[in-house]
């Protein structure tokens, strides 16, 4: 049976995508031109069982962060990016660095329509794995963008 709640318009606000802000330290937020929110995965383990196959679930794992940098002249996103990066692996020597130095926290903030928080996440231990500084074309006028891949240990949903 249908309730009556159901059959009348309900009002809602969807959140917008290009409403959010991403801290990380050491990048200005106002470069950062596109993040992905978290993804989690979890093995499935199955156990053999007479004639049926029992699934329980088994490792979790947290997906790559993407992150999208404008990189004007000043600040520059790609010196920004490569300081970072030169605390886990620096190019010159070929010395890594401690977890302790170069693992950061992050928070990604989803804004609602007047600047409220309405999601928050908490990125824990994320480091850059791959950093792409794109390519250059003498045929193109477009703004000079950076791609940053972040690997993290977990993420929290705090609201």
């Amino acid at each position: 049976m249908l309730d009556t709640t159901e059959m009348m318009f309900n009002n809602f606000e969807p959140k917008l995508s290009n409403r959010f802000v991403f801290y990380v330290d050491g990048l200005p937020a106002f470069l950062i031109k596109g993040a992905a929110r978290p993804t989690v995965t979890t093995e499935e383990v199955v156990l053999n069982h007479i004639n049926v196959n029992r699934k329980v679930k088994g490792k979790t794992s947290w997906g790559d962060i993407s992150l999208s940098l404008y990189d004007p002249i000043v600040p520059s996103a790609a010196q920004a990016a490569m300081e970072w990066f030169r605390l886990s692996h620096e190019s010159v020597t070929g010395r890594d660095g401690y977890a302790a130095m170069y693992k950061k926290d992050c928070t990604i903030k989803i804004l609602g329509p007047v600047g409220d928080v309405v999601e928050e996440w908490t990125l824990k231990g994320a480091w850059p794995k791959e950093v792409s500084f794109k390519e250059l074309a003498y045929e193109s006028a477009d703004a000079m963008t950076l791609d940053i891949t972040l690997a993290i240990d977990y993420a929290i949903l705090n609201y």
